[in-house]
């Protein structure tokens, strides 16, 4: 399971909650969508965007109180299909090709940062992702600029 969001805190008065995205999937807060937590499964009735965050109203949560003794918990869900899709968990650990084939690193974190994200890899280096050309199971392929490994 994956960590989706979590609970920030009751909004009104009817068991509304805010709740803070930890993905851009907001598929994960449709209606219907069962989300789990240590306390077992919250399933979302209704929900909106609301200042980069999302309003959301679960099933069985129909007070001030309820959203209360919800506040602060984390919310799991599997992982969703996306053969595009680059997850961090999934790049963590994997070997760096340039076009070429020359292994250029490994990758030892995702570094966030607002231009785009950023491959660290083993030696120290920062790829943006939006050199990654290819990935599959623990290989990561990029087109890299000429000069971005240079040390000069």
């Amino acid at each position: 399971m994956l960590e989706v969001g979590r609970i920030v805190k009751p909004h009104g008065l009817r068991g509304e909650v805010v709740v803070e995205l930890f993905t851009n999937r907001d598929e994960r807060l449709r209606p219907g969508t069962s989300l789990e937590t240590a306390e077992g499964a919250l399933v979302v009735r209704k929900s909106m965007p609301h200042q980069h965050r999302w309003i959301v109203k679960f099933a069985g949560v129909n007070d001030r109180n309820a959203a209360e003794a919800v506040r602060g918990r984390v919310l799991l869900a599997e992982p969703l299909e996306d053969p595009d899709a680059l997850w961090v968990h999934e790049l963590i650990g994997s070997e760096v090709r340039d076009l070429a084939d020359v292994v250029v690193g490994t990758v030892v974190s995702v570094v966030a940062n607002p231009a785009g994200d950023l491959l660290e890899l083993d030696g120290g280096a920062l790829v943006p992702l939006r050199f990654v050309v290819e990935h599959g199971p623990a290989s990561v392929r990029i087109d890299p600029p000429e000069g971005l490994f240079d040390l000069d």
